[in-house]
């Protein structure tokens, strides 16, 4: 949250070790969004109604700015309880401590709901006289977005029906509601309803371990509907912020840059990913501003402005004809910690490749067609933190299909070829398609931000976003290399800029 000057970050956190349990909420602040300060947990297990943990939840900050944290307790039955927590000194800029007041919890199951399954509320949303915020849940295999109002944020009423509900999805975890607006990339306060409005519904799946959004018409009188648009997948096919390694992500409004930013995390890949409760280190992915597409059929991602303040040296390549089997170094930055960002000129599609229409699964076709695999039109793209002789690289990469209508483009970030180790390092072929029109055109862009055992990769200007966790033992500091390349017969242009990014001066010290 954003509270008079400061950023606010709340997240899960095990003191004793980079493994599930001792859940606190971990605090820490910052004034750009890049620089930050821990400081002590703000909740961390002391009463009934939250002892055996204090798991995830979001922050409201009330008209009269009085900032509200609800949070899942786990009770002394192991049921989910959703709690509040406030301020216990409003004059200290950083909110070191916050208050558990005794009338929680404020929201419990009822003999309907399953009590150990109803979880992470989100922040509340304010039309006409009440109060709203979900909480989420799941029917045996239906995720379920319960929905409860108050009049005064301390009574809370489970509404008759759940804002929304799908079959088959599995738990919904980490549920986050909010409004976009139809024109612009500019954010609007959580409580925004009318006409040029629509919301976002994004889950995360427990199941699959992986989030997916709609995007639809919310209708808050006389009994809150949320009606998803009929273009939109409402299930695991869903559309979703990040195709890579990301989860449990959380919006909020930053009222003083009135943008709308999006948050992530990106779970330690070092076991395989159904493991991740057993593995469970993960960090903070760079934050993003998010907003509507013009076309209303997707949101688009960019990194903050902000991160741009790290960049140092900067190096260019103009005009870079990359023909078949080719592969050109990005020299002259440190390529272990780099934000690069490539405009590609396709001079004819022509060449290709026939699209079939049972590739459904984005990630399944970028294993099929990984980067060695010669194409028509791509792959083209990037061989991000790569050794000097190609032993180990993550290729970011375009591959283009003719299919019955327009071109299908396929963005992979492809971690089996990262690292030599054996170790059952899990290394998946993440990917997604990208919904742009070449026939006009004919270029596609591609940012990656590249730090050590990460890279963050947005295709075609944020359309298509993907996070890669990687583990080279060759491509380290000075020895990691960055490349842009060509395996298609079309030959293709590039045109890069490249910087060398700095550390920042307080990072969570």
């Amino acid at each position: 949250m954003y509270y008079n000057g400061i950023y606010h970050l709340f997240y899960q956190y095990n003191p004793k070790g980079a493994v599930w349990g001792n859940i606190v909420w971990a605090h820490s602040v910052s004034k750009d969004l890049v620089n930050w300060e821990a400081l002590e947990p703000a909740i961390y297990p002391s009463k009934p109604f939250d002892i055996n943990g204090c798991w995830s939840g979001s922050a409201t900050v009330l008209p009269n700015n009085m900032p509200v944290i609800f949070y899942t307790g786990i009770d002394p039955n192991q049921y989910q309880v959703q709690n509040y927590a406030v301020p216990a000194n409003l004059s200290d800029p950083y909110l070191r401590e916050w208050i558990k007041p005794d009338n929680n919890p404020i929201v419990v199951a009822d003999k309907t709901m399953n009590k150990t399954a109803f979880r992470d509320p989100t922040t509340a949303w304010k039309v006409g006289g009440h109060w709203r915020m979900l909480v989420a849940s799941r029917r045996k295999l239906r995720g379920m977005a319960y929905l409860y109002r108050s009049r005064d944020f301390k009574t809370w009423v489970k509404a008759k029906h759940p804002l929304h509900s799908v079959a088959n999805t599995g738990m919904f975890e980490c549920a986050d509601f909010f409004p976009v607006s139809l024109s612009g990339d500019n954010g609007l306060d959580t409580s925004a309803v009318g006409p040029n409005v629509k919301h976002v519904l994004k889950v995360s799946l427990d199941l699959t371990r992986y989030e997916y959004y709609t995007i639809g018409s919310y209708i808050p009188e006389p009994r809150d509907k949320y009606l998803v648009d009929k273009s939109f997948v409402d299930g695991w096919g869903g559309l979703r912020y990040d195709y890579g390694n990301y989860y449990a992500s959380k919006t909020f409004f930053d009222p003083s840059k009135n943008r709308r930013v999006l948050w992530g995390w990106s779970n330690e890949s070092d076991t395989a990913q159904d493991d991740v409760h057993k593995g469970w280190a993960g960090l903070q992915t760079i934050p993003r501003k998010l907003w509507l597409d013009p076309s209303g059929k997707q949101l688009l991602q960019w990194p903050i402005e902000e991160i741009e303040t790290l960049r140092g040296q900067k190096v260019q390549l103009s005009n870079q004809q990359l023909k078949l089997g080719e592969h050109v170094e990005v020299k002259g930055i440190t390529a272990a910690q780099a934000d690069v960002d490539v405009a590609f000129t396709i001079p004819n599609l022509d060449k290709a490749e026939p699209f079939d229409p049972s590739w459904t699964n984005a990630q399944d076709l970028c294993g099929l067609k990984g980067s060695t695999v010669q194409g028509g039109v791509g792959p083209f793209g990037l061989l991000t933190l790569a050794s000097e002789k190609l032993e180990e690289y993550t290729p970011v990469f375009f591959r283009i299909f003719k299919g019955q209508d327009k071109h299908v483009v396929l963005l992979c970030s492809d971690a089996s070829s990262s690292s030599l180790r054996k170790d059952g390092l899990y290394r998946p072929s993440f990917a997604g398609f990208v919904d742009v029109d070449l026939a006009d055109k004919k270029k596609i862009s591609l940012r990656s931000l590249i730090d050590h055992s990460v890279v963050e990769s947005f295709g075609a200007g944020g359309k298509t976003c993907i996070t890669s966790r990687v583990y080279p033992t060759l491509a380290v500091f000075g020895k990691a290399h960055l490349f842009v390349f060509n395996n298609g017969t079309e030959t293709i242009t590039a045109d890069v800029e490249a910087w060398s990014m700095a550390k920042p001066s307080k990072m969570n010290n």
